[in-house]
């Protein structure tokens, strides 16, 4: 999941949509990545955490994806370069995937 930040929170549509799951019987225990697309969001990412713990989902660390801080060039050629970013990139998805075919 990834969410633009407003106001130093997640987007209002995306939390909406979020509560509209809080009482569903099929989401709690569901493998989620979160992903933090933006160099300058800085609270998004934590409220988007906390809010799915809060509705029991089951975050996967190892698929979650937060791009570094301002003042780095991330171009496709600086994403490229920076070794430890493009293999989470490139190691991520299949993360997420292993978990979702282990447990469900």
């Amino acid at each position: 999941m990834c969410s633009p930040e407003y106001a130093r929170g997640v987007a209002g549509v995306m939390k909406n949509a979020l509560d509209w799951l809080v009482s569903s019987l099929e989401f709690p225990g569901k493998p989620v990545a979160v992903i933090n697309a933006s160099q300058r969001a800085t609270c998004a990412d934590a409220h988007l955490k906390l809010t799915l713990a809060t509705m029991s989902a089951r975050l996967v660390e190892a698929a979650s994806i937060t791009l570094p801080l301002l003042g780095r060039n991330l171009d496709a050629d600086g994403i490229v370069s920076d070794d430890a970013l493009s293999a989470q990139l490139r190691t991520a998805p299949d993360c997420l995937a292993c978990t979702i075919a282990e447990n469900g």
